[in-house]
């Protein structure tokens, strides 16, 4: 290892550790970064020739062949199971759907082999312990604001059901999905609301979610506060979003302009 101070040899040591990268690569982003652990990732990450320098496509094809479904060339529920056992996972852990936006996965519970090998070059995970490893990463990039709406966004389409999405053109979401994926993805944004909404959807909606109402609500989420006060009635918000806030207030979640933590227990 290069001669460095003890602050900068544990940086890299911390940084090889958790993107797989060779020293070299390491110090290389390191030091575009200014020393700066997150810059570092920052660069790595958005510098694909550094990604894939090092992976092993041999390898790649192993993890692929472990995982891939007898009968048909492509990773289905139970090689995702396996994966999820191998990584020590959860397979209802939200880092599955951080990993899916990574491998530009079309649908929930299945990887194309091209899905799955790009997807992994793209993170630079060419075995088990490196995968390990960047389930961390994975995890922080749920606290960037830009690469949590992405994978909010790329959710929609992710979690349609395939077989009406084929056969009817699905443009909207299922209920019951929509209403799990928001308290998976919004359990990492901690918003106040979020049961309230999926009860009032429940109470009042009970049909399918539009890609509008579900990127417009990220950004009610966002700009509106539990209170209420940030509200604009006259704003263009999907007409679903305006009976929830009428909703609020009417069921007294909302009182004198206040939101009711109280409210949360009912």
């Amino acid at each position: 290892m290069h001669k460095l101070g003890r602050g900068h040899r544990d940086k890299l040591q911390q940084f090889m550790a958790i993107t797989g990268a060779s020293e070299k690569i390491a110090l290389q982003s390191l030091k575009a970064s200014d020393w700066h652990l997150e810059g570092a990732f920052d660069y790595f990450y958005s510098q694909p020739q550094l990604k894939t320098s090092y992976t092993d496509s041999r390898h790649l094809e192993e993890l692929y062949n472990r995982y891939k479904d007898p009968y048909v060339d492509m990773i289905m529920v139970d090689g995702i199971t396996l994966l999820c056992n191998d990584i020590q996972v959860d397979p209802q852990d939200i880092v599955m759907l951080v990993l899916s936006w990574h491998m530009k996965a079309g649908t929930m519970c299945e990887f194309s082999k091209k899905e799955f090998i790009e997807g992994l070059q793209s993170l630079g995970i060419d075995s088990l312990e490196k995968f390990r490893e960047k389930i961390p990463y994975m995890r922080s990039e749920l606290k960037d604001e830009q690469k949590f709406r992405e994978i909010y966004n790329f959710a929609f389409n992710w979690a349609k059901e395939k077989v009406k999405l084929l056969l009817q053109g699905q443009k909207s979401l299922a209920l019951d999905t929509a209403i799990g994926m928001w308290q998976l993805l919004f359990a990492e944004r901690q918003w106040p609301l979020v049961d309230h909404w999926c009860q009032f959807l429940q109470a009042r909606h009970n049909k399918a979610i539009s890609r509008d109402t579900w990127s417009q609500l990220l950004e009610f989420a966002k700009t509106v506060g539990p209170n209420l006060t940030d509200y604009d009635a006259e704003g263009a918000w999907p007409y679903l979003i305006d009976e929830f806030v009428e909703y609020l207030n009417e069921n007294g979640i909302i009182q004198n302009g206040q939101f009711s933590d109280s409210s949360l227990k009912r």
